[in-house]
Order: structure tokens, then C-alpha cells, then sequence
């Protein structure tokens, strides 16, 4: 289950971060809402991942969740910019949560 709460909170941070950018600096009260209550929620559902699993794979895993979801996000709805490397970098992160995914060692 804990897993199951990490991917939670890992999608609230890309909530959150969205939310920020849409925010337009805090001045859309319905944006600067939706920040503060997936940010809230995101840090809710990291401390319960916490709870069974190590602290550094947890943190990295939903950093790395919200890190790649945040740039597709950029590129897909705000058209930001892609590039062989930018994709290169992400997969090497995709790579690397997948690592901890399937070698941490969780609590007892």
C-alpha cells in the first residue's frame, strides 16, 4: 500500500506544480487553490508512504514522479520545448525510480 500512496502523492506534485504555473503568481484564486490543496495532499500522502518505506527512496521516487511528470506536462500543454536529450535525461530518470522501485528494501 505504500507504494500505492507514493504514486499518489508523486501525481499530486505534478497537481501542484501545474496548479502553480496556472496560478498566474497566486492572482487566480481557483489556481492558487488547487496548489495548496494538492500540495497538502501530496506531503499527506508522502508521510504515509514513509511510514513502511526508506525515507531517501521515498523522497527520491516521489521527486522523480512529480519531475517527470512536470515536464511532460510542460511539453505536452505548454508547449515547451523537447529534445533528444531533454527525452534522453528523462528515461535515465524513469530508469533510475524504476531501480528504486524494485530494490528498496522496506521496513519490517
Amino acid at each position: 500500500m505504500s507504494w500505492f500512496y507514493l504514486i499518489i502523492a508523486g501525481l499530486l506534485e505534478i497537481g501542484f506544480t501545474t496548479c502553480l504555473k496556472l496560478s498566474d503568481n497566486f492572482t487566480n484564486l481557483k489556481w492558487g487553490a488547487g496548489f495548496l490543496v494538492c500540495a497538502v495532499m501530496s506531503f499527506v500522502f508522502l508521510n504515509k508512504a514513509t511510514v513502511t518505506l526508506p525515507m531517501g527512496t521515498a523522497y527520491a521516487v516521489w521527486t522523480g514522479i512529480g519531475a517527470i511528470g512536470t515536464v511532460l506536462v510542460g511539453i505536452i500543454f505548454f508547449k515547451e520545448s523537447y529534445s533528444f536529450w531533454r527525452i534522453f535525461f528523462l528515461t535515465t530518470l524513469i530508469i533510475s525510480i524504476l531501480g528504486l522501485k524494485f530494490f528498496a528494501e522496506a521496513k519490517a
